[in-house]
């Protein structure tokens, strides 16, 4: 059975690892070969489908390859998606997850909530978030990440 600090775990490795990118943006190549590892250790791309979702994504919005997520997160002159940025690039000082509900099972867990994203000016970033999490040997590893910013009525009705 999934434990819930399996989970915390996993989330606290992800918040690190996305600030550490971002440390290393001055150097692409380092950057890069981290991001790869990154997305190695804490994705289930070697195993399987991922379902992936990230929060500022218009035009290609779910990127189900290992390419496409790197993109994403670094960008680059090589990215396999042109709207990209970087989002791991911005660099982020912190990112702490408030969890509003888990399942837990045997070897799968699914887990929602709030992330926030704080800069290294201090300002702070609220997205949502879904992530889907399968046990592969010991390690577990995500293959379904959603996220979201809040909703905002644009329309004042």
């Amino acid at each position: 059975m999934i434990k819930e600090k399996q989970i915390i775990e996993v989330q606290k490795s992800w918040g690190e690892g996305l600030i550490k990118i971002g440390s290393l943006k001055d150097n692409p190549n380092e950057c890069k070969n981290y991001t790869n590892k990154f997305i190695d250790e804490l994705y289930a791309f070697n195993s399987g489908e991922v379902l992936f979702k990230p929060t500022k994504c218009k035009i290609e919005q779910f990127r189900k390859t290992k390419p496409k997520a790197l993109s994403y997160f670094i960008s680059g002159k090589n990215r396999a998606c042109k709207e990209d940025k970087g989002f791991a690039l911005k660099p982020w000082a912190n990112v702490r997850f408030e969890n509003a509900g888990l399942i837990l099972e045997k070897s799968r867990a699914l887990c929602m909530g709030n992330y926030f994203f704080t800069d290294i000016k201090g300002n702070e970033v609220k997205a949502e978030f879904t992530f889907g999490y399968k046990l592969i040997g010991e390690k577990l590893k995500i293959d379904l990440h959603h996220s979201s910013f809040p909703y905002t009525n644009h329309n004042n009705s």
